[in-house]
């Protein structure tokens, strides 16, 4: 068996042998803090393996990081990932659901890319199998919910939207006031700073003074043109 954790070795540069006719599985173990362990989670689903007849090739384990960080910042659960796409083991094993993310978007797309590689799942705490046919069910109805999820986001934010629209609310950035665009403009022609230093003297964007500085460039050329036709 081979064993993955936080500074050890990359998992991807270990042996992943197949012993017999066995299913090959990799656990993924997480506690959101040091303080923490992990141990109870391991040995409950190295049981349930030797149960079912499979044999434990990986163990990914990110001890103290939340499950609210996306991949880039759970680098065994990346891990996990990239060799699940090399094929390096045929089930994922999980405490929880929770353990893998906090998102049931980010699980359904981490189930779907599972899939794609021909690797199933094991969640200990949900009791799903995607490995029997009732676990490919449920695969399919989280899927279901996840899009259910996504519908009622927009829905409510789009009901937000109607609600400020209704109430005469402005929707986007909001304007800059005529005075701090005087002082901005006064700052552009006195011409003894610059544009950043504008705008971080008077709180705004550095594309609010690049906006007022054109709008005052055409008036400056117009004016320079009639001088010189009066000549």
């Amino acid at each position: 068996m081979t064993t993955a954790k936080r500074g050890a070795v990359e998992p991807s540069r270990a042996h992943f042998p197949r012993p017999g006719n066995s299913r090959r599985v990799a656990l993924y173990l997480r506690v959101s803090t040091g303080s923490q362990t992990t141990d109870n989670q391991r040995l409950e689903l190295e049981a349930v393996a030797e149960r079912c007849g499979w044999a434990v090739v990986a163990v990914y384990e990110d001890a103290g990081v939340s499950g609210a960080k996306g991949r880039d910042k759970r680098p065994q659960f990346d891990g996990l990932c990239r060799d699940a796409a090399r094929r390096r083991f045929d089930v994922v094993m999980a405490w929880s659901v929770d353990r893998l993310g906090r998102s049931l978007q980010d699980l359904v797309a981490f189930l779907g890319d599972l899939h794609g590689c021909g690797v199933d799942l094991y969640l200990h705490q949900q009791g799903i199998d995607t490995t029997t046919p009732s676990g490919k069910a449920m695969f399919q109805m989280l899927g279901v919910f996840a899009e259910f999820e996504r519908a009622m986001i927009r829905e409510r934010v789009q009901a937000g939207l109607s609600r400020a629209r209704q109430q005469g609310k402005r929707l986007g950035r909001p304007q800059t006031g005529a005075t701090t665009e005087a002082a901005i403009q006064a700052d552009l022609a006195a011409g003894s700073m610059g544009i950043r230093k504008i705008a971080a003297k008077h709180g705004v964007g550095v594309s609010v003074v690049q906006r007022l500085k054109a709008e005052d460039q055409p008036q400056g050329s117009e004016s320079a043109r009639a001088l010189q036709n009066r000549q």
